[in-house]
């Protein structure tokens, strides 16, 4: 359930197309449907504009199934991220039109209500190739939620010409995430070249004393550049998200 269907389903009652009874049936599993082993949340997306998001990893195959399955029942875009292959097979057994993007380990089922496009383009910028995976989930977050991404991937402060060669495509960009693990210091880097907000993404990419991430975390905590905001090491789901609420936000102020 989201905003426009919700819209519809008052307008068919005010039309006489629909009884208020079964419209209260329709809306039998608000605030949410209790499957035992987990409360899904059928209205999210009227409140926050997206709906649940399936974090898999902890989670058993038939577990995160059964969620899928109720999900696609109420017209819901399916995003579960940190899935195995063991778990999109499950999935695609009942649905075979989920895609899965190996690199981002993410499982997407487009709903009955297309997401985007938003004005603005996401530009996703990874250090290394050993940061792709985190770059890929956050890709696969924005683009979903219908955002338009453009990658710039393996351009890290090693080799900063690299980077510096794309600094006017970045400039263009509403909102830069970037991605990096080692010392982190690509934000910084981005954050001094652009206009826009960047969404800065640590990884657990690295030697013994990146300390699985935590390094590059607080070189990005303490990033002297303004504008960097900072999530969680490993979290590209998170910075995709935020991207596409900051491009919603200027969606709705522009309309």
């Amino acid at each position: 359930m989201d905003s426009q269907r919700l819209r519809k389903l008052l307008e068919a009652v005010a039309g006489g197309d629909l009884s208020p009874n079964e419209a209260a049936q329709r809306l039998r599993h608000m605030p949410f449907e209790d499957l035992g082993f987990a409360k899904l949340d059928h209205h999210r997306a009227i409140r926050c504009g997206f709906p649940e998001v399936i974090f898999c990893q902890g989670k058993t195959v038939e577990q995160v199934a059964a969620i899928v399955d109720r999900m696609v029942e109420q017209g819901s875009t399916v995003l579960a991220t940190r899935a195995s292959a063991d778990v999109y097979e499950a999935v695609r057994a009942g649905h075979p039109e989920a895609i899965y993007h190996e690199s981002a380990r993410a499982i997407v089922i487009r709903g009955a209500e297309p997401c985007g496009p938003l004005d603005g383009v996401v530009a996703l910028v990874s250090a290394g190739t050993s940061d792709q995976p985190v770059a890929e989930e956050a890709r696969v977050t924005a683009e979903v939620m219908g955002c338009r991404v453009e990658t710039f991937y393996d351009v890290g402060v090693a080799g900063i010409h690299r980077l510096l060669a794309y600094s006017e495509a970045l400039s263009k960009a509403a909102v830069v995430v970037v991605v990096a693990g080692m010392e982190g210091a690509l934000a910084s880097v981005v954050g001094g070249l652009v206009e826009g907000p960047v969404i800065a993404v640590p990884t657990s990419v690295g030697y013994g004393a990146s300390f699985s991430g935590l390094a590059p975390l607080l070189t990005m905590l303490n990033s002297c550049a303004a504008g960097v905001g900072v999530v969680n090491i490993d979290n590209g789901f998170g910075g995709g998200y935020l991207a596409a609420l900051i491009l919603r936000a200027a969606a709705r102020k522009a309309g």
